[in-house]
């Protein structure tokens, strides 16, 4: 997404004024802040560019003896926290606007010295068209994306892995105990464009918000868990885009940052109103937010247009219609090896710390069905066995539609699925090879369908994904579809439409990939394993492969 600016900015003034006492008072373990100082740079300043790098941000940096926490007050309707008195805040108006930001040091029991600093800002940012997309042209309502994995998520905010949730990425309707699903679930966030044309945000949590374990004993909580607690403050809001100074790679965001005046927050209270869009389409939103009392995290949430977080299904027409490669499963017995490779072993967990043993005696042709069965039996120093079986080298295809007939196996741990790598996965690794899983089912989420892709930039607990509840995936068959172009990637339950990705160039899907067909057990997502488990099956009636 292309940002278009021009931002000038010169600190033209810089007037300290001490608004208490810098004289200790110890009353117990009750200190007052001392010392305070406060600097404001321009980012990006040099002799070539003396008004910054275009950004329109100011650094501060503020430090004081006996301090615990900084508030930095902009003068522009926003404000945070700092544990470590270091921020970057991006002054949006546009023109030419002189601001008095104050800084707060907070010691113990609640005393506190501050100063002021006045800057002098010129800015015209300007992102049109993440503010048509978050705002539809006028008004646009949004919703957290439950149905979908990583809906919420935390990972570092720098260093290694920091474009992803890699600490935790929650499992669809993970929240959804009594006590959250109706304060998390359930918010409205609603983006909308004034007679100004600028931009208006309004919260409705309908009475709760759901807040981060680290805030709330600010709201009544016990500091326990996150807990969703009283939160008033709802309503309208004014907001602003400015661009992005957190360093992400460029295929990693769009490069703006919604802020939201006041203190407003877009549903899962972390202390800050500042949130990164990494990724905004019509119908979706992915955003990250730095938490007000941890600079080295990263909070990622994911919304969606639709009431219950679920992507409005889309009418499917497809471009392919010519079967060029089939798999009927008609004819009894062992499975075809001039078709199928047999992959035997862990492999060190196959990088999801999975828990079975794949061997060649799993996967068997029986009543029209290819069956691959997990089995709870000591194999090879693991306790439990399944087969995995690939077309590398013998079917490798370049975009179509694949269709899959398949009924699905129940049961605490099995993770079933139906997916495909590129074929140059051994040269270049992964996820630089790109996936496509078309279908993957775990049984801690019975009948619950993901479809998901993952790229450099979106792997992992980040993966470009969506799911659908379909009841009886282990009851009956279902046809599990993905539709592949270089213009798109579409995931499909039965027809039904539940996810869309818009393929570039640049994406490592615009080249041969092979199919994956497994019964993993256990690991990262497939989660616990049912210790009362036996032996479940997936059964395939059959693959099919269109092109034009």
């Amino acid at each position: 997404m292309k940002n278009i600016f021009k931002t000038s900015l010169a600190v033209l003034s810089l007037v300290f004024f001490s608004a208490c006492s810098n004289d200790d008072y110890d009353i117990g373990n009750i200190t007052t802040p001392s010392n305070l100082s406060v600097s404001a740079e321009v980012v990006g300043q040099t002799e070539e560019m003396p008004n910054g790098d275009g950004s329109g941000a100011v650094s501060f940096s503020a430090s004081a003896d006996n301090a615990m926490t900084y508030k930095f007050i902009y003068g522009d309707g926003f404000e945070e926290v700092s544990a470590s008195g270091e921020t970057t805040h991006s002054f949006n108006e546009n023109g030419v606007n002189d601001y008095t930001v104050t800084v707060v040091a907070s010691g113990t029991g609640g005393v506190s010295s501050n100063m002021t600093t006045t800057v002098t800002v010129f800015s015209d940012f300007s992102d049109p068209e993440t503010k048509e997309l978050l705002t539809g042209g006028s008004s646009k309502t949004w919703y957290v994306a439950a149905s979908q994995p990583a809906h919420l998520g935390v990972g570092p905010s720098s260093g290694e892995g920091f474009t992803a949730p890699i600490y935790y990425a929650a499992a669809p309707f993970e929240k959804a105990g009594a006590d959250v699903s109706s304060c998390f679930y359930t918010d409205e966030m609603t983006f909308s464009l004034n007679e100004n044309d600028n931009i208006v945000y309004n919260y409705n949590n309908n009475g709760q918000t759901f807040v981060n374990v680290a805030y709330t004993g600010d709201f009544g909580g016990d500091g326990s868990e996150d807990q969703c607690l009283d939160f008033s403050n709802t309503g309208d809001f004014s907001a602003s885009l400015s661009p992005s100074t957190s360093g992400l790679p460029e295929d990693a965001t769009t490069g703006t940052v919604i802020n939201i005046a006041g203190g407003g927050t877009m549903s899962y209270y972390v202390g800050s109103s500042s949130y990164e869009v990494l990724n905004i389409t019509p119908t979706t939103m992915d955003v990250r937010v730095i938490p007000g009392n941890d600079p080295a995290l990263a909070w990622y949430l994911k919304f969606t247009t639709s009431q219950g977080g679920e992507e409005e299904p889309e009418e499917f027409q497809t471009e392919y219609e010519n079967l060029v490669w089939e798999q009927d499963f008609d004819t009894d017995g062992p499975v075809d090896s001039s078709i199928w490779n047999f992959e035997i072993g862990n492999n060190g967990g196959w990088g999801n710390q999975e828990s079975q043993y794949y061997t060649e005696d799993n996967a068997i042709i029986e009543n029209g069905n290819l069956v691959i069965t997990a089995k709870a039996e000591e194999t090879n120093g693991f306790d439990y066995s399944s087969s995995r079986i690939t077309t590398k080298d013998n079917f490798e295809f370049q975009y179509g539609r694949v269709e899959a007939r398949a009924k699905l196996p129940e049961g605490a741990g099995t993770w079933p699925a139906i997916w495909m790598l590129g074929s140059d996965f051994d040269e270049v690794g992964w996820p630089e090879t790109g996936e496509i899983d078309i279908m993957e089912h775990v049984g801690n989420q019975q009948d619950i369908i993901h479809g998901t892709l993952h790229y450099p930039g979106r792997s992992g607990g980040n993966a470009d994904g969506s799911s659908i509840e379909v009841p009886g995936v282990s009851d009956e068959f279902h046809t599990y579809t993905v539709e592949w172009s270089p213009e798109r990637i579409l995931f499909l339950v039965d027809g039904e439409v539940y996810h869309t990705y818009a393929n570039n160039p640049d994406s490592p899907f615009n080249k041969d990939f092979f199919i994956i067909l497994n019964v993993a057990m256990g690991g990262t997502f497939g989660g616990e394993i049912d210790p009362a488990f036996d032996e479940r099956s997936m059964e395939i009636d059959y693959i099919r492969v269109y092109q034009e």
